[in-house]
């Protein structure tokens, strides 16, 4: 390895560890020499909140749309059906079950979309 190609990688280097400083901070520490480091700080990842939401929001959706497809008696029926099944289908079952989100989106969606 020659001194340019050294020089570069630890240049490098360096500047990698100076942008994520830019980016999440920095932390300092005393070591036993009593010399100041300073490293940049550790970003752990968080929970997805925001996908959690829209997977929430696209679920109520799709229930509040069969709920207004089928009506309120067969949605019943057929949640009740699942209630009898297996127990992936119990869960289901519990998952589906109309909430009054479902219920007011669902009729709210009826009168524009399923009129018979």
């Amino acid at each position: 390895m020659t001194i340019d190609a050294s020089l570069n990688e630890r240049l490098r280097r360096v500047v990698r560890k100076h942008d994520k400083m830019k980016r999440n901070g920095v932390v300092h520490r005393v070591g036993r020499d009593g010399l100041i480091r300073s490293r940049p700080r550790l970003i752990r990842p968080q929970f997805p909140w925001r996908g959690l939401a829209v997977l929430v929001g696209l679920l109520i959706l799709f229930k509040s749309v069969l709920f207004a497809q089928i009506g309120p008696n067969n949605y019943d029926l057929r949640v009740e059906a699942l209630r009898q099944g297996t127990l992936l289908e119990q869960a289901g079952a519990v998952v589906m079950q109309p909430e009054p989100v479902t219920v007011a989106v669902g009729g709210y969606l009826k009168q524009f979309f399923f009129q018979r």
